[in-house]
């Protein structure tokens, strides 16, 4: 599937502004949609939706179906009865820039529960009979996340490899026993992820309405402490005691000496080929109903999975095993139909990748901060881009342009101002101008390289286990100006054709109809 001339913003929602000590379905998600309106963006691409995990990374979830319960907008329930304005004032005050997770989590989750006590006491008998329609309609992993986070709380919450042998082997009689004795908590967690994907869908349909796709991430592989390995055990390879015999990783490369040891678990094949791969048919199908186009992280594991033994010290022992990629997306495509992937094809990229990128027609990606080596035959340089691709000024993976910048040697900036033709004095949109500029169908860059910030707006540093994922916006930084700086940009080099001329000129004042939370321009 190839697509228009477009551009977009990567933004992660929990990077959003908003009072509560982290970005949510709230005010400011309606706002940051109207934002990019204004700027004539038609793309917003955001990182897995799911729960966070080890480090706090949305690339580490619990599970690869569930939603963000962080993300639920708290004021939505106070718009719903559930919660009082008093109650929302947490006792610890929220830096306004970052995540503080371990003061955030507690705080969010006990309200959640408040709000969920309140309507199974009689609360909003519209909320409870929505939600009881979400529950009788829900697929497989709605109960069997539920019913895992809800045993790993009873039990401490260490990982399910160390739980009792029979509720860790899903015994029929120990799945009965726990989800009996913990109906309540299971019904709790249901409850949320139904809040969850009753505010994004708002979110989502008034950004479609606005003329504006949602780029969601599926990371090719899920975390070994996740109710996706625990429910689905003989899908992956492990041990008769629940443990991995193969972990996965990728070799020495540009990010790390040693390699990446990501210590996910990898993928029984034989095992997902024999039913016809259909967990992964039932991730694509979860994945498509969120969003509009599916971004897929780690896309060579498709062609070759590198394979680090369990235990080893670090990734550079591992060896490449082969995937039938290939078979998963014919049978995903036989079931759902045709939708539209974006690739990620970075790092060591070998012919077997590019040949199956090829075959399945998908636009792979192209980060400008690996274009410039004084080569000009660099595969990331615009001039050799190709038109089925997106090309980025950077990822969440990299520096922020200014910050990757301000670390290059001279002699590398020296390549830069010469490919650029300029001073390169406005690095970020200079950068961002190239991508604009390039014949890639589609170009996106991150917020912080619009709002040209340093690295102190890094999302995440690749081979470390702390201190990402918590950058956030203030909520001064939706300038209206820059965004028509971006829109006057974007018009220029022909990524508005979909864009309605008057656009910005739009008023937006929303109020949804469920909760009767408002929400209006913010300048």
């Amino acid at each position: 599937m190839h697509f228009p001339r477009e551009s977009g913003i990567l933004l992660h929602p929990t990077s959003l502004p908003g009072p509560h000590g982290i970005g949510d379905f709230g005010e400011a998600a309606f706002g940051f949609v109207e934002w990019l309106e204004r700027a004539g963006q038609r793309l917003w691409q955001v990182m897995p939706l799911g729960p966070t995990g080890f480090g706090n990374s949305p690339y580490s979830s619990p599970s690869a179906f569930a939603g963000n319960p962080l993300m639920v907008s708290l004021a939505w329930l106070q718009g719903d009865g559930l919660l009082a304005e008093e109650e929302l004032a947490p006792a610890y005050a929220f830096p306004k820039h970052a995540v503080d997770f371990e003061q955030v989590a507690p705080f969010r989750m006990r309200l959640l529960r408040l709000a969920y006590d309140r309507v199974e006491d009689g609360a909003s008998s519209n909320l409870r009979d929505a939600f009881e329609t979400y529950r009788s309609g829900a697929p497989s992993w709605l109960h069997d996340y539920a019913l895992f986070v809800s045993v790993k709380d009873a039990l401490g919450g260490g990982s399910w490899v160390d739980w009792p042998k029979d509720i860790r082997t899903l015994q029929p009689e120990a799945v009965a026993t726990w989800g009996e004795k913990l109906a309540d908590d299971v019904r709790f967690h249901e409850f949320v992820q139904f809040l969850f994907h009753q505010q994004w869908r708002e979110v989502r349909a008034y950004a479609n309405a606005r003329g504006i796709q949602i780029i969601g991430d599926i990371p090719i592989f899920v975390a070994l402490d996740s109710a996706d390995v625990w429910s689905n055990q003989d899908q992956f390879q492990l041990d008769e005691e629940g443990r991995p015999t193969f972990v996965a990783g990728v070799p020495p490369d540009f990010f790390s000496s040693t390699g990446q040891l990501w210590g996910n678990p990898t993928y029984n094949w034989p095992a997902m080929k024999a039913n016809g791969y259909r967990w992964w048919i039932e991730r694509l199908r979860a994945t498509r109903d969120m969003v509009d186009i599916i971004r897929i992280d780690h896309f060579r594991g498709f062609a070759a999975a590198w394979h680090v033994p369990f235990g080893d010290e670090n990734a550079t022992g591992g060896h490449w095993e082969i995937v039938p990629g290939g078979e998963v997306f014919a049978a995903a495509q036989r079931e759902l139909g045709e939708f539209p992937v974006i690739v990620e094809d970075l790092g060591i990229i070998t012919p077997d990748v590019v040949t199956l990128r090829e075959i399945l027609d998908l636009p792979g990606m192209n980060v400008l901060h690996f274009a410039f080596d004084d080569d000009p035959e660099n595969m990331y340089l615009p001039h050799n881009v190709k038109r089925h691709s997106v090309t980025y000024t950077a990822t969440h993976d990299n520096q922020t342009t200014v910050g990757w910048w301000n670390s290059l040697p001279e002699e590398e900036r020296h390549v830069v101002r010469r490919y650029l033709g300029r001073p390169a004095d406005d690095i970020a949109w200079d950068l961002l101008r190239l991508a604009w500029a390039s014949v890639s169908d589609t170009a996106i860059a991150p917020m912080q390289d619009i709002l040209r910030m340093g690295d102190e707006g890094r999302m995440n540093t690749p081979a470390t286990a702390t201190g990402n994922w918590a950058w956030r916006l203030l909520p001064t930084q939706l300038d209206p100006s820059m965004a028509d700086g971006l829109r006057d940009l974007t018009n220029t080099y022909g990524r508005m054709e979909r864009v309605a001329a008057d656009a910005a000129e739009n008023p937006w004042d929303y109020t949804d109809p469920k909760s009767g939370i408002s929400a209006t321009k913010s300048w």
